[in-house]
């Protein structure tokens, strides 16, 4: 049996609908439901005292997150497999195929309420991130034993603030996600934490203020998350487009996928 095939028989207990198939709701309703009941301010409160950092273990509704689970199996084929040693494994799916295939994530990253909540929350003006980057929206899959990614942080290319939205999709695994806060602050002392968030979990963060990693898989396991970038200035300029392009082909998507204009790709 080839990896592929091994690979979609680990999802095989989860619900898999083609990813072309009709809408089940419109993004902006599932975000009015899941926002009901939350204390932004507190929630604000939070982020602010925790540097930069919100964790909520249940958010999205049910029905949505089905949505980002049958999407994560309908893209399995499309997954680009990385490996950088010592640091990273595993598999991603850019937002250029998502946009082909799964535009139910699409519409859920330009919801206008998911964005006026992440602004009251971060006190800042967000905007989404340029059409041509692929980190934009995309989905990570840790599907082989050892697939992990180590210590960093979210580094902004762009002028301004890049901010880091983290969605549970799929988590038949052990893998945690382990943090640091407060690094970037001399005043305060580092604080450590883990979490493992489950299908429909957010974790929220700004990419240059948060140290962290994610624990490696074990056989047998699948774990898969969704990441949303939204940016505080969409500029960048020439010399760091290509250094983020050219980190993107080489840990994350793939050559064709970071330069399909460039090679003429139909991706």
């Amino acid at each position: 049996m080839n990896v592929q095939a091994e690979e979609q028989q680990r999802v095989a207990a989860f619900p898999a609908h083609s990813a072309d198939s009709p809408s089940r709701g419109e993004p902006d309703g599932a975000i009015s439901r899941a926002l009901r009941p939350l204390n932004t301010g507190r929630l604000r409160d939070d982020y602010q005292r925790q540097g930069s950092f919100l964790y909520l273990s249940e958010f999205l509704p049910a029905d949505a997150t089905q949505q980002l689970i049958d999407a994560a199996n309908a893209l399995l084929p499309e997954v680009n497999r990385n490996y950088l040693p010592g640091h990273k494994a595993g598999g991603s799916v850019s937002r250029h195929t998502i946009d082909r295939l799964a535009p139910y994530i699409a519409q859920l990253y330009r919801s206008p309420q998911l964005i006026a909540w992440l602004e009251k929350v971060t006190g800042d003006r967000l905007q989404l991130s340029p059409e041509d980057d692929p980190h934009a929206y995309a989905l990570y899959y840790y599907t082989r034993a050892g697939d992990h990614i180590g210590w960093h942080y979210d580094t902004s290319y762009y002028d301004g603030r890049r901010y880091t939205v983290l969605l549970g999709v799929i988590d038949n695994s052990s893998c945690k996600l382990d943090y640091e806060l407060h690094t970037r602050d001399p005043n305060k002392p580092d604080e450590p934490g883990s979490v493992q968030y489950p299908p429909g979990a957010l974790v929220l963060f700004d990419g240059d203020m948060l140290r962290h990693r994610v624990t490696p898989s074990l056989e047998g396991e699948m774990r898969v998350s969704l990441t949303l970038e939204y940016v505080t200035n969409p500029n960048m300029r020439p010399w760091r487009r290509f250094i983020s392009n050219m980190k993107d082909a080489i840990a994350y998507f793939g050559f064709r996928q970071v330069f399909r204009k460039a090679l003429g790709a139909k991706v």
